[in-house]
């Protein structure tokens, strides 16, 4: 049977500073397949503030938070969940009848996959990068027990403050040195960005790495994930964590946990290009 959209349906958004095609995909096609009767639109925006306001005002269901906006959205939320509160970093808004919930659905997939992948706990790590997605995967690495690690961070604010908050070193350029685990969280390496074809580490450090793990959801073999792959490392892939966080940011939405079947073939779609 064909649905329309009509005055009771839900909305969902996104709020990105370079809107992508994944959660609009993935959302609509689970809907769809559903029979639920919610849209999801994906926006970008100049005033902060001001879509947030609009979010209460016009009865949003939920709006994922994405690059810049993940810290700066705080202050304009009644309340964080557990897991945003302890990095105070937000990917995702709930709105139960006027009241705006900030979560973070990034920490729960990135702690998920660390645990099920089997990377040892026992490597030293270099996590690159200082920003909201940083905070949510250092915070995922302490708790899963990951004893020792290096943010490399140019930011001599931001890296030196992430570091201290969970216990790692920090330094501005990584230099010579050859950690187990090697983490991308910075956009180099991302389609359409100024350092789309860059590596986040030299090649010798990725050859001696023992596992790779870069956030970066597009490409899903990003010139990082590529070259591990070639040395036979064992990689977890943005493309990994952007389906995993998606399904969680459903659930809050509508309550539904999709089967896994449904989830495959979403986030095929969703990767379409």
């Amino acid at each position: 049977m064909e649905s329309y959209i009509n005055r009771d349906t839900q909305l969902c958004m996104s709020l990105s500073g370079r809107p992508g095609n994944f959660g609009t995909r993935f959302h609509n096609f689970l809907y769809r397949e559903l029979g639920l009767n919610f849209v999801y639109k994906a926006f970008t925006t100049g005033n902060l503030a001001g879509a947030i306001t609009g979010i209460r005002a016009l009865g949003i269901r939920g709006c994922a938070v994405s690059m810049p906006f993940k810290e700066d959205c705080i202050e304009y939320l009644d309340g964080l969940e557990p897991s945003a509160a302890g990095i105070m970093s937000v990917n995702t808004i709930v709105n139960t009848v006027g009241v705006l919930k900030g979560y973070n659905t990034d920490y729960t997939a990135v702690f998920s996959l660390l645990k099920s992948r089997g990377i040892s706990t026992d490597l030293d790590f270099a996590l690159r990068g200082s920003g909201g997605m940083a905070k949510a995967v250092a915070c995922a690495l302490r708790d899963a027990g990951f004893a020792k690690g290096i943010i490399v961070a140019r930011n001599e604010t931001a890296g030196p403050a992430l570091a201290s908050q969970y216990g790692y070193a920090w330094k501005q350029e990584l230099g010579d040195e050859t950690p187990g685990l090697l983490i991308n969280v910075t956009p180099i390496g991302m389609t359409g960005g100024p350092e789309a074809a860059r590596l986040a580490f030299s090649e010798a450090q990725v050859r001696t790495a023992q596992a790779v793990f870069d956030v970066v959801a597009i490409p899903a073999e990003t010139p990082l994930i590529q070259l591990a792959g070639k040395f036979g490392k064992p990689c977890i892939s943005g493309a990994d964590v952007i389906v995993l966080q998606a399904v969680e940011q459903f659930v809050l939405y509508t309550g539904i946990r999709p089967g896994s079947d449904l989830i495959t073939r979403a986030a095929a779609l969703a990767r379409q290009i």
